[in-house]
């Protein structure tokens, strides 16, 4: 009899689940925006539309995913640029860009409040730094697309550590261990009246 209520328990006993969360983000990079979408389990969400809309809700424009989850998009305008994306099965990825990071990849500011001045118009740049400036360029564009890609998988990465060792993680491993304890508890217990 004992036996057959230990498999009934051991039946009851919850599973760990095996839930993932969206992973969303976007930074700047050089005069685009890239950002990943995917799930915290490692799997990108390859070949996913993204909606690009600004602060009225207006749509900006549409890009799509790569194989691994990653996405390009210029933006054309200084205002906060959200990202929606429906990954599936209930899964919405949605990440906002603030105006001024935007305004940071155009060059230019932020939009105006009421209250504030314009900016002041930059005096012309040097013949010889133009053209200094226009041979680094290449140059420069090469060294950001090669540290952003040895940056991708970093990112994944900690992305996936902290899925694994969030808070209920931690205290569901605890809520385990005294389970066990109470059942062998409850075993010894039963012993002893029984002996």
């Amino acid at each position: 009899m004992r036996h057959l209520f230990l498999i009934a328990v051991l039946l009851c006993a919850p599973l760990p689940a095996l839930a993932h969360k969206v992973i969303a983000g976007v930074f700047p990079s050089g005069d685009a925006i890239e950002g990943e979408l995917g799930f915290s389990n490692g799997d990108m969400a390859a070949r996913t539309e993204v909606f690009v809309t600004g602060p009225d809700g207006a749509e900006l424009g549409r890009t799509i995913t790569d194989e691994d989850g990653f996405f390009l998009f210029v933006p054309t305008a200084p205002v906060a640029h959200t990202f929606r994306a429906d990954l599936g099965a209930g899964h919405v990825a949605e990440v906002t860009m603030p105006a001024e990071e935007v305004a940071g990849i155009l060059g230019a500011a932020a939009p105006a409040t009421p209250e504030a001045e314009p900016p002041a118009v930059p005096a012309p740049a040097a013949d010889a730094d133009a053209s200094m400036a226009a041979l680094a360029e290449p140059r420069r564009r090469a060294i950001a697309e090669a540290v952003r890609n040895e940056i991708r998988p970093l990112r994944r990465e900690i992305a996936a550590y902290r899925e694994h060792n969030d808070l209920q993680t931690i205290l569901g491993g605890i809520g385990y261990i005294v389970g066990l304890f109470g059942l062998g508890f409850y075993l010894a217990a039963r012993r002893r009246l029984a002996g």
